[in-house]
């Protein structure tokens, strides 16, 4: 075999390797802790004309490789209405779009709540439907927490709210 053709084939295997050792998507994202969240969110919100306080203890979210978050924690609703409180268990924010259930939700800042009929909502800041979409019950969740964030098989992320998520992706 002559020197450059060594060359040639030596540089194909090496570039071989290297995307074979390359990341994956998955793991090139961090999921965040209520540790990590705290030093991102503030304590209080604003949703609906009322300012409402966070639950930073219930926060989680995901740091993209690039630096853009989606961020979210669960809110105390108690001076809301019961219609309001009902959709709105969270404060979301997403620094970039991405798709929740198979539908796409643009970078902004939203309400979230895991409703009855198995169905998982979004609302604008002004408390109107965003998007609504199925959620999941994960039977075999090991320690359901109120509020948190697990990878997807299939290379995106289930927003849990105790036993019940959505799949989220970039």
């Amino acid at each position: 075999m002559n020197r450059s053709k060594f060359s040639s084939t030596l540089v194909t295997a090496a570039i071989g390797i290297a995307m074979l050792a390359a990341p994956t998507l998955a793991s090139a994202q961090t999921i965040l802790k209520p540790a990590d969240t705290e030093k991102l969110l503030p304590p209080r919100v604003f949703y609906r004309g009322q300012s409402a306080s966070t639950q930073l203890r219930n926060s989680t979210g995901v740091k993209f490789d690039d630096g853009f978050y989606v961020l979210a924690s669960l809110v105390d609703t108690s001076g809301y209405s019961t219609s309001v409180a009902a959709k709105y268990q969270a404060y979301f924010i997403a620094e970039v779009p991405i798709a929740i259930g198979g539908q796409k939700l643009p970078a902004g800042v939203y309400g979230i709540g895991f409703i009855a009929g198995n169905q998982f909502a979004v609302t604008d800041i002004g408390a109107h439907d965003v998007l609504t979409v199925t959620s999941t019950t994960d039977n075999d969740i090991k320690r359901p927490m109120p509020l948190q964030i697990l990878p997807d098989a299939a290379n995106g992320f289930r927003l849990y709210a105790g036993r019940q998520y959505v799949v989220f992706q970039r």
